[in-house]
């Protein structure tokens, strides 16, 4: 019996080097990597051996007879998969990792960042060098995407920070934690003590959409809400009014279909995970009901990927549904493809909705295509969104207003410029070649400084997307090393520390950070309905979990 992989696949292709077969696609080498939904197993060329199941950190992956409820599903999706596209199990060139020649010094790298891009470019320095590694956050503790950006209801996916959990406990790692850099420290300071410096500084800003009354109370961004129901401690925890009975999350893609998922679902089973204490308890006075989920364009172009969508459908006591609004929604769903996200749409019940009636009794999702937010109405606060009707054929329809008390926007992310380097506003990247940060002016490489994730390629990939990212960089940074074209530190890494120390006396090392992790997973035992952990939602807080063992 075949294995398949279902929902929480973070793509980061550990199966896929562990296969004896090569029956799992696509692989790094193949151009579809990187843009497909998930990776597939072969079920004709799999021989059983269970081998991508032990190496697949988010477990992911299981027998196809051993798939119930939800995930059965996915052996269909695994199949299907090798229908419609053409794959070769003949094994390509092998690729060993990467080391550096004897005659190279051990190297110090920076790295700023902790996140899933900046831990798979520590790993890999780690493993295949002697280098000595210096990871700097501005947060307190470690994890970027996977603490305060994956859905509380998801464990398996951030499971994938589990196999970081020994990277923070390497002899060669050293953390420099609630350090700002850009504030605290500058570039030039951490340069003149490492050969190279590597951001890993993702993409922490929202895009806005631009509309009259954007900025009005009741108006917030998916990057807020995200971070109020996972513990960031840049959210208060009560910036989140959940006393309207509809919210309209604005985008499609899989963060809105997050948003839209925690505020429907019963909040005795968000109990047992690691959602933030007062997200909690505000999700159980909610007077949220109806979520209504707005997409510019048709069915067919829904941004979000297929497994986010089954996870939502399969919501128990939440209806879901589309709204049959205009002719082009209805004829794209009844002329949908075969396996599109057009076809799963179809499968779902189609009314039109009367927005001038109160939402329904019970809970429920609304799906509403073709639709684009042109104001935002109200007199202290968000009361209604005026959207507008978006048809191929160019006929103007007039703008409709949907009554809410809470507009959620959920339009794409970008990232900040990095001080003291180059930045693409067009792209809200750091302009690179391989990762190599190149000069704005000249276009020549910015010695030593290197780029990975999504500062590096924007805002796209899953986790594990960063892990062949961070490859193409790391690899950048061992052909400079090799090439001579480095910089030579003119501090120690001692010295590097005390600088951080005489600009951050509160600055957390390895052993706060982990007297941290102990404190929330001990936390999560005391609630005694098995909570991974319970998180410390400010910074005060954290600081004081890591000083009760001492201050280094």
């Amino acid at each position: 019996m075949a294995f398949a992989i279902t929902q929480t696949c973070c793509n980061d292709a550990s199966c896929v080097s562990v296969c004896p077969v090569n029956c799992i696609h696509p692989t790094p080498d193949e151009p579809d990597f990187g843009t497909t939904e998930m990776l597939y197993v072969d079920p004709q060329t799999c021989i059983d051996c269970g081998a991508c199941a032990d190496a697949c950190p988010v477990d992911a992956i299981f027998p196809v007879d051993r798939l119930m409820g939800p995930d059965s599903v996915y052996a269909e999706l695994n199949r299907q998969y090798y229908e419609t596209h053409d794959t070769d199990n003949t094994w390509g060139e092998p690729r060993f990792p990467r080391s550096l020649p004897s005659q190279v010094t051990a190297l110090r790298i920076a790295i700023v960042g902790t996140g899933p891009a900046a831990s798979y470019a520590a790993q890999s320095l780690l493993r295949t060098t002697g280098a000595e590694v210096t990871m700097i956050d501005r947060m307190p503790v470690p994890g970027g995407l996977v603490r305060y950006g994956v859905a509380p209801d998801h464990p398996s996916t951030k499971k994938v920070g589990d196999s970081f959990s020994a990277l923070y406990r390497h002899p060669r790692l050293t953390l420099h934690l609630n350090v700002d850099v850009g504030s605290d420290i500058r570039h030039e300071e951490i340069a003149a003590h490492h050969h190279a410096v590597i951001y890993a500084v993702g993409a922490a800003n929202d895009r806005s959409l631009g509309i009259p009354g954007e900025d009005m109370a009741g108006s917030i961004s998916a990057t807020e809400f995200v971070g109020w129901y996972n513990s960031h401690p840049d959210v208060a925890a009560d910036a989140i009014d959940l006393s309207a009975e509809r919210v309209v999350v604005v985008g499609n893609g899989n963060v809105a279909l997050d948003v839209a998922r925690i505020l429907v679902s019963d909040p005795e089973e968000l109990a047992a995970t690691d959602i933030a204490d007062h997200a909690l308890d505000a999700l159980r006075r909610s007077r949220v009901r109806e979520v209504v989920v707005l997409g510019r364009r048709g069915p067919e172009h829904a941004a979000f990927t297929r497994p986010e969508f089954l996870a939502l459908r399969d919501l128990r006591g939440v209806d879901v549904v589309v709204d049959d609004h205009v002719d082009a929604v209805r004829d794209a769903l009844a002329t949908a493809a075969p396996g599109s996200k057009a076809a799963l749409l179809a499968e779902l019940p189609a009314e039109k909705v009367d927005w001038t009636r109160p939402s329904p009794e019970g809970r429920r999702i609304v799906f509403r295509f073709r639709s684009s937010p042109a104001e935002l109405d109200g007199t202290d606060r968000v009361e209604s969104l005026l959207v507008a009707g978006n048809l191929d054929d160019g006929e103007e329809r007039q703008a409709e207003a949907i009554p809410a008390g809470l507009v959620i926007r959920s339009v794409g992310y970008r990232s900040a410029p990095v001080p003291d380097l180059p930045y693409d506003e067009a792209t809200a990247t750091v302009p690179h070649k391989a990762g190599r940060v190149l000069s704005a002016a000249t276009d020549e490489q910015h010695a030593g400084t290197y780029v990975v994730g999504w500062v590096k390629r924007g805002p796209s990939g899953g986790i594990g997307a960063n892990r062949t990212c961070s490859a193409e960089t790391v690899d950048s940074v061992f052909d400079d090393a090799v090439a001579g074209r480095l910089r030579e530190p003119t501090g120690s890494s001692r010295d590097f520390a005390r600088l951080i120390n005489s600009r951050r006396p509160d600055a957390i090392g390895r052993r706060e950070m982990l007297a941290i992790d102990r404190a929330e997973r001990r936390r999560g035992e005391e609630s005694g309905i098995g909570r991974p952990r319970v998180k410390f939602a400010t910074v005060a807080e954290l600081l004081r979990a890591g000083r009760r063992f001492g201050i280094r």
